[in-house]
């Protein structure tokens, strides 16, 4: 089946991993992919819809390959929240964790559990270098604390004051929020800390009028899904990144 599509060049990706990078936006308006038009990229990223089944076949036999599964999540916010962002606390079986924006201060530490959180990703091997996704995920962790990607950080800190967790948040500009990351500290595991981190998401969207909460997982990260359903949030749509070169 031939395949329609544009292809996008990633000027900012092809910069940060020093790979000539772009990727597919399908359109049946578009012209047939041309191979030698895709030859001029190292790496081209192909999204798409996991009932897709034609087309992921099609791109095979232009030389893709499967990368990961995506899940995307949403989740109704209710209007009343006893607490705000601020000044939030929940309490848990160890103890009352409080809730904080990050600061510029806090980059560092961020940057550093962002890189060991999210070292495995689609941002693999063979396509990528192993220190690749680490070093993606601390700029997006440095960026949210910035408000130049995502707009905000929140931490939950554990008894002690110290963090133990941090979620990034963006407002879609559409009565919505997006997740970017979400990850829990390594010596905080198995504390109740991932639910929190989701409570405070759907306070800082109250806080913001925002009344739908959304987040994207790898299909393998089964923590992650039970997280998010069990926070509330139901499957919408799951698809396959595949990429060549």
């Amino acid at each position: 089946m031939p395949v329609h599509a544009s292809i996008e060049p990633l000027a900012w990706e092809s910069e940060f991993f020093q790979r000539r990078s772009a990727k597919l936006n399908f359109s049946d308006s578009a012209p047939q992919l041309n191979p030698a038009e895709l030859d001029t990229f190292t790496l081209t990223q192909a999204k798409i819809p996991a009932h897709r089944l034609d087309l992921i076949d099609s791109l095979g036999e232009l030389g893709f390959k499967l990368v990961e599964g995506e899940v995307d999540l949403a989740l109704e916010v209710e209007e009343k929240e006893a607490v705000g962002t601020e000044n939030a606390s929940s309490a848990i079986d160890t103890g009352t964790y409080q809730q904080r924006l990050a600061t510029t201060a806090d980059i560092p530490l961020l940057r550093s559990v962002a890189a060991q959180a999210f070292a495995l990703s689609r941002f693999r091997a063979p396509w990528y270098d192993p220190q690749d996704s680490g070093r993606f995920y601390a700029l997006w962790a440095e960026k949210a604390v910035l408000g130049t990607f995502d707009h905000q950080c929140l931490l939950v800190m554990d008894t002690f004051g110290q963090p133990a967790g941090f979620v990034t948040l963006r407002d879609l500009q559409d009565g919505s929020a997006r997740i970017g990351l979400l990850a829990v500290f390594p010596d905080a595991q198995g504390k109740g800390i991932g639910s929190l981190l989701m409570s405070a998401a759907k306070q800082w969207c109250q806080i913001h009028g925002l009344h739908r909460l959304r987040v994207a997982t790898q299909m393998s990260n089964v923590a992650a899904l039970r997280l998010y359903i069990r926070s509330g949030a139901s499957i919408e749509s799951t698809a396959y990144w595949l990429c060549r070169g």
